[in-house]
């Protein structure tokens, strides 16, 4: 047995890191059965890899960069399953953007949705309809705006990972965000 191998109890990580690992994958994959096949595919494949581990991060850490890479998994799979060529920016979107400003034109700037004094993250309310609207996204936006904006994956990984071009990338980043704001004010005002 390695040195390393000293350091991490198989026999303890269900008890220790399952939890963990559901919360930290149920938000970024959103079914609970596909998040419990991870957390048992990433315990099979750190058990499988038990010797690859060299002991410079602590045993979540390490079973959480597996799970990752098995969340991107799914992300490159779904963005297969519902992937676009080529996505351009429709003349009726440049109605809402004023080129230069490089944001909304003030007509169309978002409505503010009465949350600007609080900390919108501990808002269950919001984050419940947020979740909802990110289900409403098609599943190569779903990946991209989750593993930018909650992953914080540079747009280089992301445009590999998913093997998008740089332009497509900020399409639909654009997009994601635009559909995102219109679902949430739909739906919370």
């Amino acid at each position: 047995m390695l040195p390393n191998q000293l350091e991490l109890n198989p026999q303890d990580w269900v008890d220790l890191h399952a939890d963990y690992l559901y919360g930290y994958a149920i938000t970024r994959v959103r079914n609970e059965e596909q998040v419990r096949d991870l957390i048992q595919e990433t315990f099979l494949a750190a058990l499988e890899n038990i010797n690859k581990f060299e002991g410079r991060s602590s045993e979540r850490t390490w079973l959480v960069a597996i799970l990752k890479n098995k969340i991107f998994d799914v992300y490159r799979k779904q963005a297969r399953s519902g992937a676009t060529t080529s996505i351009g920016i429709t003349e009726e979107e440049t109605v809402f953007f004023d080129p230069d400003l490089n944001n909304w034109k003030k007509e169309h700037w978002p409505s503010p949705l009465g949350i600007e004094e609080q900390d919108p993250l501990h808002n269950k309310e919001l984050k419940s309809i947020l979740e909802l609207c990110m289900q409403k996204l098609p599943p190569l936006w779903l990946s991209i705006f989750t593993m930018k904006h909650m992953d914080d994956e540079s747009k280089d990984t992301i445009c590999t990972q998913l093997k998008v071009s740089d332009s497509n990338f900020w399409v639909i980043i654009h997009r994601a965000k635009v559909n995102l704001r219109s679902c949430i004010q739909k739906n919370w005002l």
